[in-house]
């Protein structure tokens, strides 16, 4: 057999025009619905089975899904490589973002142990590290600094009588308020994985949460410097409290304590060469260099050079070496933490569940979102009976994890393990180890937020919007604190989506001859439909056929009564051209011409969409938020009247513009409307997906308005579930018949222009059994 072009291949579809009465029989709509009874369901989803039970528990426990079925052939060497990886990261991280959070290094270490192990049981993601992160401990800092700043706890120097912070004292406290934070977070996030509102994240937008993440790198890095330079800058906080604490470093700088500065210059050379190497070489390289475990042994240097009392270099200090009896947190604290913990729970979880998708999709296999929701949560939740603070994945540490062979969380049990060692036994090496090493840790780690500026270029190429979501996230979240910055960012992206459903953009479309397709005349040539086009909302139901603009209402005089009333009593003279009516009648060449291409299925070339000629109104509209425009007209608010009998041929079905276009497009049934104007609509809703009773009320008020102008409106392409709402609420009736729904937009139109042959053969010409074998 002879190969085919399947690129010029042409194919054609008869059949008889379908509106909903006639698609119900030929469809052979059900007349019950398919889904059992509601008691029927409620006893179902209660009773209880072997295979139901053991589904439920292996969804809430992963681990025993997949850890019977482990291969240490396959899987142990790489988990154990990546295990002991990430547990060397763990170790100077741990520390150095303990410092970000205002707490003692030393739970730094018990926040890289005890919440890899509940992520290890109840965790979906085989490649993501739990642990210490920057972003969420700088934002417990940030309550630290609110609740319990240093000038709470003084402490009087008997000798001379100065002042200083007593520093037992303020850490205990620190802690307790870590603690409530984070087990008020890790029940936010239960909470909201039982009632499977894993969903959540997706109205964080990815460039609100990198221009939040970069933000939040900037606040980190200010906080460091202090480290850094050797000083004492003061507290501030609230809105600017950045550029207050910048400022008062740049004051500061001739403080500097310069051997503090030589020992975060060198470590901080010394760490981004071995990383670009490793960065360089990480195919050729085994397992990437431990360079900041390397450079935590400066402790080594620190203990016999005695910086710290000759310098005056500041170091961690003491490490208590084994684990701390479990304690119930501080749930009085719960009220005056509740905001921050609600933005640090959103935050962790979007962080955690965007890297575990981003390794599902790499290698194949997929992550619950709600069940990520609940093992963040249960991991903070129990960690904080430890004596952890908040956690959330790495980028850094997940990396290593997956780069280094890492298959499954056996690789987190082996990295905990290094923790417990260096808890138990080796932490008290670290006690001299300088603050200044620990804060050259995480500007390095910081690199990958900052490559987020990259992005900025990107977005002004692909999306302006995004990238104005980007910057406003980026510079609210540093000049605001945090958690405002935050609520801030979410409030504009939001405004963005509802400006972009306000602010739609129109142009004309029409029928591509020969075809049932409809296309952009921007684009395409001979096209006759007015579309609005404009963002899908789905936060209110009330359609949008009430906000179109004024200027398009004058310019296409489409949704317009009082406008295609006075066309409509016009009479049109000396259109000649293009199938236009002359003194009422089409030419002789146009009516040829049109009577052959009603014959095949087609619309006449001649429509147009200035509601002269055939008369044809097709327009659609995507439906969206509701703002009404001054000087338009609000069919919603109308007095319901009953409809007239004109409004019998007038058909018309509610959209709920919600996620839509409508559409319309028109035929006449009078002969007086014919050649005069605009006579029919047709309202597209084959993306409508719900309407309510404002919407059904709206449509109603159209077709008593439109009726008193002889224009009739029809529906295509109804949703099911659209035409069992209109049921319900009582849409149909003798003036709105079922017999105004129509398939497609082509069905309606062909049966729009059948009928206008049947009630004015003086016009056209044409058999009254029209053809609706239509080329495609």
């Amino acid at each position: 057999m002879r190969a085919q072009d399947y690129s010029t291949q042409e194919y054609f579809v008869q059949r008889d025009i379908l509106d909903e009465l006639h698609l119900d029989g030929v469809a052979r709509k059900r007349t019950q619905s398919s889904k059992p009874p509601l008691g029927e369901r409620i006893k179902d989803s209660l009773r209880c089975s072997g295979p139901r039970l053991k589904q439920a528990v292996l969804g809430c426990v992963p681990v025993l899904s997949w850890l019977p079925r482990y291969s240490i052939r396959e899987n142990a060497m790489g988990d154990v490589i990546s295990g002991v990886s990430v547990g060397i990261m763990h170790l100077p991280q741990g520390m150095a973002y303990a410092l970000l959070a205002a707490i003692p290094p030393v739970f730094g270490l018990y926040t890289s142990l005890y919440p890899v192990l509940i992520y290890f049981i109840f965790g979906t993601s085989r490649h993501i590290s739990i642990g210490t992160f920057a972003v969420v401990s700088i934002m417990i800092g940030g309550v630290m600094e609110r609740l319990a700043p240093d000038s709470d706890f003084p402490i009087l120097n008997g000798v001379n009588g100065t002042e200083t912070v007593n520093i037992t004292a303020r850490d205990a406290y620190r802690v307790q308020i870590a603690c409530a934070f984070t087990v008020l977070g890790g029940l936010i996030q239960i909470l909201l994985g039982l009632v499977r509102f894993g969903f959540v994240v997706t109205y964080l937008s990815e460039p609100l949460v990198r221009g939040y993440t970069t933000g939040a790198a900037c606040h980190v890095t200010i906080s460091q410097l202090k480290y850094l330079f050797g000083i004492k800058p003061s507290r501030f906080s609230g809105p600017l409290s950045q550029i207050y604490t910048l400022l008062n470093i740049c004051q500061l700088l001739p403080e500097t304590n310069v051997a503090e500065l030589v020992v975060s210059l060198v470590a901080l050379a010394v760490l981004i060469v071995v990383k670009e190497l490793n960065a360089c070489y990480s195919k050729k390289l085994p397992l990437p260099i431990p360079i900041e475990l390397i450079v935590v042994t400066a402790t080594i240097i620190s203990y016999f050079a005695g910086i710290n009392n000759k310098y005056g270099v500041d170091i961690v200090g003491e490490i208590p070496s084994g684990l701390k009896a479990p304690r119930v947190p501080n749930f009085s604290l719960f009220s005056e933490l509740i905001g921050d913990a609600f933005a640090a729970a959103i935050v962790g979880y979007a962080i955690n569940i965007s890297l575990g998708k981003t390794f599902a999709l790499k290698h194949g296999y997929k992550v619950d979102s709600n069940q990520e929701l609940i093992a963040l949560g249960l991991s903070n939740t129990i960690g904080s009976f430890f004596q952890c603070y908040s956690v959330t994945s790495s980028l850094s540490r997940s990396l290593i994890q997956e780069s280094t062979g890492g298959k499954t969380q056996v690789a987190g049990v082996v990295s905990s393990v290094i923790v417990l060692i260096t808890v138990l036994k080796i932490g008290s090496l670290f006690e001299d180890l300088p603050k200044a090493v620990l804060s050259t840790i995480v500007f390095v780690n910081l690199k990958g937020m900052f490559k987020q500026f990259l992005d900025v270029p990107m977005l002004w190429r692909t999306n302006k919007v995004d990238l104005l979501v980007w910057l406003v996230t980026f510079t609210c979240t540093v000049l605001l604190n945090l958690d405002l910055g935050l609520a801030v960012s979410i409030g504009f992206s939001m405004l963005t989506v509802i400006f972009k459903t306000q602010l739609p953009r129109y142009s004309i479309l029409g029928q591509v001859p020969g075809t049932d397709l409809y296309l952009d005349t921007d684009t395409y040539e001979e096209v006759i439909i007015f579309l609005k086009s404009s963002q899908f909302n789905l936060c209110n139901p009330v359609s949008q056929l009430t906000n179109l603009p004024e200027e398009a209402l004058q310019q296409y005089s489409i949704l317009c009564p009082q406008t295609l009333g006075e066309k409509n009593t016009k009479k049109t003279q000396g259109e000649n051209m293009n199938g236009h009516l002359s003194n009422g009648k089409f030419s002789e060449e146009s009516e040829k011409n049109q009577s052959m291409e009603l014959k095949n299925g087609m619309l006449p070339t001649g429509m147009n969409a200035h509601h002269q000629g055939n008369g044809v109104a097709i327009i659609t509209t995507e439906t969206h938020a509701n703002g009404h425009v001054s000087g338009q007209v609000n069919w919603a608010y109308q007095h319901d009247g009953n409809m007239s009998d004109s409004d019998s041929e007038t058909g018309c079905h509610d959209d709920n513009d919600t996620t839509t276009q409508t559409s319309h497009s028109g035929d006449v049934e009078k002969g007086s409307a014919c050649g005069s104007g605009t006579h029919s609509i047709i309202l597209d809703l084959s993306t409508t997906s719900f309407v309510d009773t404002v919407s059904v009320k709206m449509l109603k008020n159209m077709f008593r308005d439109f009726g008193e102008i002889d224009v009739n409106i029809y529906l295509a392409g109804c949703q099911a579930c659209v035409v069992e709402q209109l049921e319900r609420a009582g849409f149909f009736s003798e003036s709105i018949p079922k017999s105004r729904l129509f398939a497609t937009i082509h069905d309606a139109v062909l049966h729009i222009f059948k009928n206008l042959c049947l009630t004015d053969t003086t016009s056209y010409d044409l058999a009254p059994d029209v053809s609706c074998s239509t080329k495609m």
